[in-house]
């Protein structure tokens, strides 16, 4: 079968933009989605396979463990739509249990990286509709045609725990926006647990640096794509728990006194000074399921490890 053609959505890069907002604010804070360039999305796939990079592992084997309750949710004809798809390793595991589904449509703001892993699914799945969503999944997109009124249901797929790079107002926000597009239909989302801050810590600072590289890449394409110009050891990767507010920061720390000049404005680091680039909020069971229904899911059953390190939940959508 010759693979249905790929629905593309090009979208002009906000990332000077937001580059420059992020150096000028105290403090200093730019979206995680940027880390996500070809570089950058090959790092992450090295951090999933780390020993102390316990989601991915974690999450994979509850996917095995229980993809056929997952699957007999989802139900016969179903569309799935994963956010943030990546390299779609862990949806894998569900088109293996899925009953003839409608449709795959996987959303990724790095285009090539997804456009790759789209043909190598192909391959493996000649007959499956996939139509990848090159864009941010964060925003309102334009979706293909939901599966016809007595098809099958339209059902997100979010794995990774991605919902926790998120502030909670804007994970609210997302997940009510995820409810308005699946209505009728149902999400199944991963979500890291609150846990002994050392094995956060350790995640976060991986033996092999590679963490550091994914976070540091971030300048590093700010150079490639933008000409930033900054000292070569001007910043140090840095990753803690804020046990108060239930989550892993990332930091990109100025570790001297010196400037980094973008597209001819110059910005002054002293030592210490940071920019912000990722949270990592961890959750209750309880109080994610709390955060779900009030973006009007109903919270349904709840998958864990023996470790409660981690957790998928089912959040029925509203009616259509």
């Amino acid at each position: 079968m010759t693979p249905v053609p790929f629905l593309k959505i090009v979208e002009k890069s906000g990332f000077a933009a937001d580059l420059h907002s992020a150096l000028a604010q105290q403090p200093r804070h730019i979206s995680p989605k940027y880390f996500y360039d070809d570089m950058g999305s090959a790092l992450f796939e090295q951090i999933c396979a780390l020993p102390e990079y316990y989601p991915t592992r974690t999450e994979l084997a509850l996917l095995r463990l229980h993809g056929a309750e997952m699957a007999e949710l989802i139900g016969p004809q179903a569309q799935l739509i994963e956010y943030g798809a990546g390299a779609l390793n862990k949806v894998r595991l569900l088109l293996a249990r899925m009953l003839r589904p409608h449709g795959f449509v996987p959303i990724d703001i790095s285009g090539p990286h997804l456009l790759q892993a789209c043909a190598a699914l192909q391959a493996e799945h000649p007959l499956l509709n996939i139509q990848p969503v090159v864009g941010d999944f964060t925003q309102a997109v334009d979706l293909p045609g939901a599966p016809s009124r007595g098809e099958g249901q339209r059902v997100g797929f979010f794995p990774g725990s991605s919902i926790g790079n998120f502030t909670p107002t804007q994970a609210l926000e997302f997940l009510a926006l995820t409810a308005e597009q699946l209505r009728g239909g149902g999400l199944l989302i991963g979500v890291d647990l609150i846990k002994d801050p050392d094995l956060l810590h350790a995640a976060y600072n991986d033996s092999q640096g590679l963490t550091a590289r994914f976070n540091l890449n971030l300048l590093e394409r700010a150079r490639r794509e933008l000409g930033c110009e900054f000292a070569a050891d001007g910043f140090r990767h840095s990753a803690f728990y804020n046990a108060p507010l239930q989550r892993i920061e990332m930091h990109l720390m100025s570790m001297r006194s010196h400037v980094l000049s973008l597209q001819g404005i110059d910005y002054s680091f002293e030592t210490g000074e940071t920019l912000h680039t990722e949270n990592s909020y961890k959750y209750s069971i309880a109080g994610f399921r709390a955060l779900a229904e009030r973006a009007g899911y109903r919270a349904g059953p709840v998958w864990t490890d023996a470790q409660n390190w981690f957790s998928l939940h089912w959040l029925q959508a509203p009616a259509g």
